[in-house]
């Protein structure tokens, strides 16, 4: 498929980084596939009548985001797009079903733990009480996107390993009679150990984007507390923003 390129010299915009929104829109939208070629650098600033050095210019900031990834012998591949996620209650699972990403979860624990402060005081039970610790590998098209850890109140669902492995946990808390109906949510970023770097295919140091999100049900019950890590070359939160009246 021949992509419609174009620039606009008249425009403020640089033209790297016209090129590059393009590409990247491409990619969004799924006219450039997983997989697919783009074309060389001379091919393509020859089309466009760009300098070889702004060609590459905007190809290397999409490298830099993880949307391509240039092989040798090979030329300049797309990789994924980024999952964008919507800041509103739903799961990984369910966002990444949404943008096609083909879901796939690895469980490395599921187990009952005696509950933390810092747990006890997210699900509202006594410390030291039993709760449900699940551990698990987020992947998409069989690379890592991100480690979910989740503690849920004891007797609240059957958290069947290989149901884990087959979906999302929201969606077997609703098959499970469960409403969700609110979140209190908190989104941070920091340095990867060299534990979580081996996990998410990162390099050691590299930057994690983290989130801690307490649900509750129609009844106001706290019925799982997480804390996850995710990508940011794979991986973003999309905040829409109004102004109070």
């Amino acid at each position: 498929m021949t992509l419609e390129l174009s620039v606009d010299r008249s425009s403020p915009v640089p033209l790297y980084f016209q090129l590059s929104q393009q590409l990247e829109a491409a990619i969004e939208h799924g006219t450039l596939t997983p997989g697919s070629l783009l074309g060389n650098e001379i091919e393509l600033a020859a089309r466009l009548g760009l300098s070889r050095p702004t060609v590459r210019q905007a190809i290397q900031s999409l490298v830099d985001k993880g949307l391509l990834v240039r092989r040798r012998g090979v030329g300049t591949q797309v990789v994924h797009s980024q999952v964008k996620r919507p800041l509103e209650l739903s799961s990984l699972y369910d966002d990444l079903e949404a943008a096609g990403q083909r879901p796939a979860t690895k469980v490395l624990a599921n187990t009952v733990i005696e509950a933390t402060a810092e747990i006890a005081a997210a699900l509202g039970v006594p410390e030291g009480s039993d709760v449900h610790r699940v551990e698990r590998l987020r992947l998409a098209h069989g690379e890592p996107m991100a480690h979910l850890c989740n503690y849920i109140p004891p007797a609240l669902l059957d958290l069947d390993t290989a149901q884990l492995e087959n979906t999302g946990l929201y969606r077997m808390m609703r098959a499970a009679g469960i409403t969700l109906h609110s979140a209190r949510q908190s989104i941070g970023a920091r340095a990867a150990t060299a534990e979580e770097a081996e996990r998410l295919a990162e390099e050691a140091g590299a930057p994690l984007l983290t989130m801690q999100r307490v649900t509750f049900d129609d009844t106001g019950r706290a019925v799982e507390y997480g804390t996850h890590t995710y990508r940011p070359t794979r991986y973003s939160f999309e905040f829409q923003l109004l102004v109070r009246p």
